[in-house]
């Protein structure tokens, strides 16, 4: 799962798609409704992949948090956003047993299941794969190296 465009725009309801960067802010792209909105560079936005969760140990990425529901769901939906905060808490303490509870609120564990719902109904709960770097990497290490070639020797 790549967070690395998907924006939460604040004021703003859903997640969008960063498009185009120009020089007074961005173009991002609605998932829910596929609209276009240009955003300035006041307006207060977050990447997906730049946020974390607490815990007691730290902070963990919401990328891992996201993958830790699409295991427990087989990459299906995960429960409604609008269940009561009681069940929200219970089933997001199966997903990350040590999150803070005193700091991670009812309406985090909403956003962040409404936000993994919406990826999953787009597609874009997948399982990872590997980047082009390490696909490289690997195909580098299973092709034999070529011999040098000798030099001719070049007589005058």
């Amino acid at each position: 799962m790549n967070l690395d465009k998907v924006l939460a725009i604040s004021g703003k309801p859903g997640l969008y798609v960063l498009k185009v960067q120009t020089r007074t802010g961005f173009v991002a792209e609605s998932l829910a409704d596929g609209k276009k909105i240009t955003v300035n560079l006041k307006s207060n936005v977050s990447l997906l992949s730049e946020i974390s969760v607490y815990t007691y140990e730290g902070e963990k990425p919401l990328k891992e948090v996201m993958s830790s529901i699409a295991e427990k769901e087989n990459n299906g939906p995960a429960i409604s956003h609008k269940e009561d905060p009681a069940t929200l808490a219970a089933y997001f303490k199966e997903v990350l047993p040590n999150y803070d509870e005193e700091r991670v609120y009812a309406s985090d564990i909403k956003k962040i299941l409404n936000w993994y719902n919406t990826l999953q109904a787009k597609g874009l709960v997948v399982e990872e794969t590997p980047t082009e770097e390490v696909a490289e990497a690997a195909v580098a290490e299973t092709v034999p190296a070529e011999k040098p070639k000798k030099a001719k020797k070049v007589t005058e």
